[in-house]
């Protein structure tokens, strides 16, 4: 099939560069329309009793939590000054006269003591907006902001609408920001991987295609379903980072076909049969990876990974048709504008080698000298990298999950400064009760009896409209904490007034649902994910073992990375070097999602070593020269694509947003122990200590894997009836699609 498709591209290929360009045109017009059709939020889950509460409070009480709190204040003036009074009242005033405000709460009319400050020098108004979407809630916020700012005294905005849009605003310029720096310095190390100019643009087209395409896609399908805004920075970080990696496998490979000595439509054949297959086998792996995220209720993680798919299919169709036809125009010229590096030539992958076919000499590069080394001890590597995973995954046992607050935010930004100012300088501190709605019975009693549950510090009926009653509880806890969520679950654990329905809302219970809602699914999504590559990695590489020792390097490799999150993030070690604030737990949902992400790259790497491997094994029937020499062919493959995808996701690291920092730290240190501790020592020793078992597979399965698996090369001969086993030394064998057939 993928020898087949070489040809086709080789022959259509500028109908191949014009779809391409097509395409192009519409996603940097049509498909950049994308930005005005993404949704906020998203986290909760719909048919959560958090999410279910809030709209029956709204529709049976009506609304009353302020959506934007304003702050004003001054230095020398008291809210009792004339000038504080009179500024203030004017900005109230027309807050109050715009059509996105449904009302405004403030000291001069409530005379409520907690609007104000304990010095006096402070107060806040309480402003609610007119439309009840988060979207909505938004852009009112956005028209009225320039309303706030009072005459004379000090202004700054908060509350959930505010916090949306300061969060927002600072994660596009911190990917602005990053993009600025990383993208010249991914060029750098392109031309340097590369080792030309020409050949090093190839990664970008690519990229440029998956993003644009991506944007077209994605808004095709917000017609149909809301995706949330964030699946803007999977698609960037995907979309390049995948063209990078099978750019980089591409071009290696058509180097190497061109070197043997074939021309340039064999070459492209001989790319796509082998190369393209790889890139296939890994862009639906992350797909499949990625799909997995489905399962959960939350816009926020379906629209991640609706976003991410779109990404990694669309750069997976690009390497594999618009790469190839650029490729087949420009022949040998893909080295024009070569960076010269004697030093670094010699032996490499895609290097010229001395003979067409002929494995590299041992010690011929220092990838070869690793490969050799490992096949000698693998052991003692075996032992000795899971011995440091096992150290990095430590942290990971004492994780504390939680919600995330104004401390994900840069210390400066007026959202943080806000809550933090209310919560320490104003009587009774923020104000995040819990609200529990009664319909159908009186609620007094019920409220006497969550007022004397463990942890709650008053609950009192505070509106009532028909059967039915608000009931607004207060707490000793920070709302995001596991003992906030403790009362939240007491209540519901009450029962509830003869003939009344309870519903419990409010922070604590949304971070409630969201945990339940997540621990739920998870395992479906970790079965998904599994059964999915094991699958998918039978047909690729018609091994039993192979696809569950790599599902089990995902896990040692994903486990050390999240350790090092827990260590860093949770336990608050570097904060000072990475600029955030620990909160002293993990927010869930972002860990799922690069879970997910994770999964489907380590997966990537996987492929690209294997499908070497399997290559030589092919060719030669010996298991150690297979797995040395595959090693030594896609060691500093993988490991340049893993520092330009380092290099990609840097941006997320380096942010202000702490949750998006977690995810960037997260990838990066996974990424660094995939490539290096993984795929290059433990992968390679394990499949020397597995030998010829690492290809076995039941009879049943053999012939089903030389008939329907996804081969290299055309397949000569079905498999005897039988199980398919590791043959002894010196028996005689024959390779049928791959499979080794006992005669």
């Amino acid at each position: 099939m993928f020898g087949w498709w070489g040809r086709t591209v080789v022959r259509v290929r500028w109908w191949v560069i014009a779809a391409a360009l097509a395409l192009v045109v519409t996603g940097a017009t049509w498909g950049a329309g994308v930005f005005g059709a993404l949704t906020g939020g998203g986290y909760a889950d719909p048919h959560s009793e958090s999410n279910r509460a809030a709209k029956a409070i709204a529709a049976q009480i009506g609304r009353h939590d302020p959506d934007v709190l304003v702050l004003w204040s001054s230095d020398t003036a008291t809210v009792d000054d004339p000038a504080f009074r009179s500024a203030v009242t004017a900005r109230v005033a027309a807050l109050r006269a715009r059509t996105e405000v449904a009302g405004v709460t403030s000291y001069l009319d409530a005379k409520a003591p907690g609007l104000v400050s304990n010095d006096r020098h402070a107060t806040y108004a309480a402003v609610q907006l007119a439309d009840g979407s988060e979207d909505a809630k938004l852009a009112e916020y956005q028209a009225i902001e320039p309303e706030l700012n009072a005459a004379g005294l000090t202004t700054k905005a908060g509350g959930l609408a505010a916090f949306g849009a300061q969060a927002n605003a600072q994660t596009k310029e911190d990917l602005t920001r990053a993009e600025l720096f990383s993208l010249p310095v991914l060029l750098v190390l392109l031309i340097l991987v590369f080792r030309g100019l020409i050949a090093a643009l190839s990664p970008l087209v690519i990229g440029g295609i998956a993003i644009l395409g991506a944007f077209v896609a994605v808004r095709t399908l917000t017609y149909f379903t809301e995706i949330s805004v964030f699946a803007i920075n999977v698609i960037t970080l995907l979309g390049l980072g995948m063209a990078v990696d099978y750019s980089l496998f591409v071009v290696s490979r058509f180097r190497e076909e061109l070197a043997n000595g074939r021309d340039v439509p064999a070459a492209i054949r001989a790319t796509v049969a082998t190369a393209g297959r790889t890139v296939v086998v890994s862009g639906l792996t992350i797909v499949l990876a990625l799909s997995s995220l489905l399962i959960f209720p939350q816009p926020f993680l379906g629209g991640m990974a609706i976003g991410g798919m779109a990404a990694v299919l669309i750069a997976m169709l690009a390497a594999l048709t618009v790469l190839p036809a650029v490729l087949s125009l420009l022949g040998h010229r893909i080295d024009m504008l070569r960076v010269p590096m004697p030093r670094l030539r010699r032996g490499r992958s895609g290097a010229v080698p001395r003979q067409r076919g002929a494995a590299p000499a041992a010690g011929s590069s220092a990838w070869a000298r690793v490969a050799h080394s490992v096949m000698r001890r693998p052991v003692l590597y075996a032992v000795g990298v899971l011995a440091v995973l096992v150290a990095f995954a430590l942290p990971f046992t004492r994780v504390q999950f939680g919600g995330f607050d104004e401390r994900v935010l840069p210390a400066d930004t007026a959202a943080r400064v806000v809550s933090e100012t209310i919560r320490t300088d104003f009587p009774g501190g923020a104000q995040n009760p819990i609200e529990v709605l009664v319909t159908g019975a009186p609620a007094g009693s019920f409220a006497t009896a969550i007022a004397g549950l463990p942890g709650v510090t008053g609950a009192q009926v505070t509106a009532t409209r028909g059967t039915a009653s608000l009931i607004t509880v207060g707490y000793s806890a920070m709302p995001t904490t596991a003992q906030a969520r403790d009362v939240a679950a007491a209540i519901r654990d009450l029962p509830p007034p003869p003939g009344s329905t309870v519903l419990v809302g409010g922070r604590p219970a949304i971070d409630l649902d969201l945990l339940n809602s997540l621990s739920h699914r998870l395992p479906w999504m970790a079965l998904i994910m599994a059964v999915a590559t094991m699958v998918l990695l039978f047909f690729a590489f018609g091994s039993v073992l192979l696809p569950v020792k790599a599902v089990l390097m995902n896990v040692v490799s994903i486990g050390a990375s999240f350790g090092v999150v827990v260590w860093i993030f949770q336990e608050g070690h570097f904060e000072n070097l990475l600029h955030f604030e620990s909160t002293g737990y993990i927010e869930p949902s972002n860990l799922i999602l690069v879970l997910a992400v994770l999964f489907g790259l380590a997966t990537d790497y996987e492929v690209f070593l294997l499908s070497r491997v399997r290559e030589n094994w092919d060719a030669t029937g010996d298991n150690t020269t297979a797995v040395a020499t595959g090693l030594q062919h896609t060691g500093r493959i993988i490991t340049a694509a893993a520092l330009l995808l380092i290099v990609v996701v840097a941006g997320f690291a380096t942010g202000g947003v702490t949750v998006i920092k977690t995810i960037g730290v997260g990838m990066i240190v996974a990424i660094i122990v995939d490539a290096t501790l993984v795929r290059a020592l433990l992968v390679p020793a394990t499949m020397r200590l597995l030998g010829r078992w690492n290809w076995w597979a039941p009879g049943p399965l053999g012939r089903l894997y030389a008939r329907y698996g996804i081969h290299e090369t055309p397949r000569t001969a079905q498999p005897e009836t039988g199980d398919v086993d590791p043959p002894e030394s010196g028996s005689s064998t024959t390779r049928s699609g791959g499979v080794a057939a006992v005669r």
